[in-house]
Formats: C-alpha cells, sequence, structure tokens
C-alpha cells in the first residue's frame, strides 16, 4: 500500500487533527514527521450519547485517539521527554491507550539548556523576535545540524550521553553566562534528568523506518502527519518568520525514513478563512470588526499557547502555492461553519505590490511584505450548515465558494469540516486510495 502525506496548507491551525482522526478509522500507522510540542491539534469525539470531549495533542500524533493505530514519531521530531509522559499520562487518565505509540530511536531530545537559550534569546531580540513558543524547537534543530544534538538513543548509555552534554555545553555555558547573562547549566543534573526517563522509553523505541517499510509492504496504510504548515517550512515557509523543520510533503520523507517513491497521495488542510500565530507578514490580515468575528466564531486560540490567533479573509494565491510545493493531490477545507452569517466574503486572488500585479507568491519576503491583497467578493450565506453530510446539502452560495476556491488553488476539495465535531464533515472524493 502507498504511504500518505497530510500537510498544512497555511501557517498552521488548519484542523491536521480533524482531518487525521476522519481517515483513523481506516490507517494503520500515523506518523508525525516534524516538529515538537510547540504545535498543537484539537480533536473532538463524539459519544454515543451525544457528548463531546476535546482532546488538545501537542507532541502525540493525533492517531492515538484511534484504538487501531499504530502512533509513530518519526525520526524528524524533537521531543520534550517531560511534555511526552505529560501527554501519555493525561491521556491515559482519561481512558485513552498510549501502549501502541513507537517513538524512532534517533529522533532528538530537547535538552533543558535548550529551554533555557530559546527564552533568552528570543527576549534579547526585542522588536526583531521571531515569535517562538519558547520550547527549545529551534535550538535543539540547530544542535542537530552542528551535529552536538542529543538522540533518543543516546539516554540508553550513560557514559555517550554524558560525552553529548559536555561537548553541547562547551558551548552553550558559554552563551548563557557570558553573552546572555544567566545561569550556566550543570552537566550532572541535565545527565540525570534525560537519563530518569529511559526505563519508561525503552519499550517505546524502535527503528521506525524499517517499520514503517515493513508495513508498507505488508500492505498496511501509512499516514505521515505534519506539525505546523507549509509557510512556516524552514525552506518554504515566510523566513525568517518559520519554523526550524521541514514541514511540508518533501519532509515526511527525511521525517520517517519512507523513501518519496512510497508516497500516492499528498492532502493539504486549507481553513476556509486564514490564521497565524507569531511574527511576521500577512497579506489578508484582518484588524476590524470581521477578523474579531472570525475569532470568536472559530476559537481562534492557540492549542499549545493559548495566545489569540490573527485571522483574515482565505487567501488562494497561499493555497496555489501550497499545491506546487507540495504536490497537492487534494484539500481539506475545514471551519467552513465559521463563515455562516457573512453578506460577503472575500476572497483574495492576487496579490498587489507597488502597482504589480502578482498572482503567485513574490519571489523575495520584502515584496511579501508589502503586499495588498486583491479580493473577489462572494455572496455569504446565512443557514446553519453544521447538519449538512452531502455536498448538495450546503446552501448554493457556500457550495459556489467551495467550487470558486477549488478553481483557484488549483486542486481538488475533496472534504469540507463544517463544525468542530468528528463527524461533522462533508466527504466529496474519497481521501484513502482504493
Amino acid at each position: 500500500m502507498p504511504a500518505i502525506v497530510l500537510v498544512g496548507a497555511q501557517w498552521g491551525d488548519e484542523g491536521k487533527g480533524k482531518a487525521t482522526d476522519l481517515m483513523g478509522s481506516a490507517v494503520d500507522y500515523v506518523v508525525k514527521f516534524n516538529g515538537g510540542n510547540n504545535a498543537g491539534h484539537t480533536v473532538v469525539i463524539e459519544g454515543e450519547d451525544g457528548t463531546r470531549e476535546k482532546y488538545a495533542l501537542h507532541l502525540l500524533p493525533s492517531g492515538i485517539l484511534s484504538p487501531n493505530v499504530v502512533p509513530v514519531i518519526g525520526n524528524g521530531v524533537v521531543v520534550d521527554l517531560e511534555v511526552l509522559f505529560k501527554e501519555i499520562e493525561g491521556l491515559e487518565e482519561r481512558g485513552v491507550d498510549t501502549s501502541r505509540l513507537v517513538i524512532s530511536a534517533s529522533a532528538h531530545v530537547i535538552p533543558p539548556y535548550n529551554r533555557t537559550l530559546d527564552k533568552v534569546i528570543e527576549r534579547f531580540l526585542g522588536k526583531r523576535k521571531i515569535g517562538t513558543t519558547g520550547r527549545g524547537i529551534g535550538p535543539t534543530y540547530a544542535d542537530k545540524m552542528n551535529r552536538i544534538g542529543i538522540r533518543v538513543q543516546d539516554l540508553f548509555d550513560e557514559n555517550i550521553l554524558r560525552q553529548k552534554v559536555e561537548a553541547a555545553l562547551d558551548v552553550k555555558n558559554q552563551m548563557l553566562v557570558k553573552i546572555y547573562n544567566t545561569r550556566a547549566a550543570d552537566v550532572d543534573l541535565v545527565v540525570e534528568e534525560l537519563r530518569s526517563y529511559a526505563d519508561r522509553l525503552a519499550p517505546m523505541v524502535r527503528d521506525t523506518s524499517l517499520e514503517l517499510q515493513k508495513a508498507l509492504d505488508a500492505d498496511k496504510i501509512v499516514l505521515l502527519e505534519a506539525g505546523q504548515a507549509t509557510l512556516l517550512d524552514v525552506d518554504h515557509g515566510t523566513y525568517p518568520f518559520v519554523t526550524s523543520s521541514s514541514a511540508t510533503a518533501g519532509g515526511a520523507c527525511t521525517g520517517s525514513g519512507i523513501p518519496p517513491t512510497r508516497v500516492a497521495r499528498v492532502i493539504a488542510i486549507l481553513k476556509a478563512y486564514t490564521t497565524r500565530v507569531g511574527e511576521g507578514p500577512f497579506p489578508t490580515e484582518l484588524f476590524d470588526d470581521d477578523g474579531e468575528t472570525l475569532r470568536k466564531t472559530g476559537q481562534e486560540y492557540g492549542t499549545t499557547t493559548g495566545r489569540p490567533r490573527r485571522c483574515g479573509w482565505m487567501d488562494t494565491v497561499i493555497g496555489r502555492y501550497t499545491t506546487r510545493i507540495n504536490g497537492v493531490t487534494d484539500f481539506v477545507i475545514t471551519k467552513l461553519d465559521v463563515l455562516t452569517g457573512f453578506e460577503k466574503v472575500p476572497v483574495c486572488v492576487a496579490y498587489e505590490v507597488d502597482g504589480v500585479r502578482h498572482d503567485e507568491m513574490p519571489v523575495n519576503q520584502s515584496d511579501f511584505h508589502h503586499a495588498k491583497p486583491v479580493y473577489e467578493h462572494l455572496d455569504g450565506w446565512w443557514e446553519d450548515i453544521s447538519g449538512c453530510r452531502t455536498f448538495e446539502e450546503l446552501p448554493e452560495n457556500a457550495q459556489k465558494y467551495v467550487l470558486r476556491v477549488e478553481e483557484l488553488i488549483g486542486a481538488r476539495v475533496s472534504a469540507i469540516g463544517v463544525g468542530p465535531g468528528r463527524h461533522e464533515i462533508i466527504e466529496r472524493h474519497a481521501l484513502l486510495p482504493d
């Protein structure tokens, strides 16, 4: 069977968890292939009695909520062990079985000194700050590239672990003390903290690349789930206001150890409007009552940080870019219900930069920073769409909105979210291959 890649099409928070959950009962493995606990997925599960339970996942793959799925933390992820076990404990307290979780031996671990560095560096940058979550993600990826990182497998050999911590702190402590005027990290305490997780971690650790390729050979379906989103990708995002890893379809291969020849479908999640957390340019951002309405109706507050999200209208220039960069075969539009009640719904179809129209993403960051949206104004709808389960049940203007967006982004819209619940979704085309 082929592998399927699931990516975010904007700046994150598009609802990837809902899409993963939608396919969860049909896939065998769900693999998180990048990022850390700096982004979250919110999944709402409906009980048989009509009650709803909300799960906020930060580090764990959202497939952890599906009882027949093997959730995998791939080698491209950076793991905060304290967060990992707190999240596991929280789910187990709510009756979720987490015993199937598998973690790559080659995934990097976030040591405590990198959390400290992340916070002091961001504070030091002042007005030039990136808007990180301060969880040590960036410094840990930097260590990985500088070849002074600590991997999961290192926790099981105390001598190797100590050597690696000492090597890292030879540099890090100079920075902490002499540049940022803060306390040096103690080698013994760092080693002790990291080693304290080794026994609990050991049963979960595998050669995940080997396991996943064996699964594909055995006709299992593997879903590769991105953290963050296309415009936060370190190579293809709105640099430097990006994350520190590869959040696009290409990153799915490097972050999981699955070759690109095994990937058959790329599904991108596109919110019916646009949101962003943190710093950086955002052409369709709203600063008026419409922006506040989107924020309140859509409950646009960070799953991990609680920060209010910046809100704006749908940007199909970004959508086309996502299609091109990822090779998107299918889009899932989420939160279409949030647009209910607007008389007109603007859709950004191009940018204007210094009097010049751009139908594609400007090649340089300066132009994107100064881009002004060129809008088409589509007719809105007033009907409650949360009960719709077929495309034809949607109000005519909601259908026209979806069809126009589909035309502009250059790939088919295969599913539409019409509410927060697990079953509040319309499936126009099958997301899984036959």
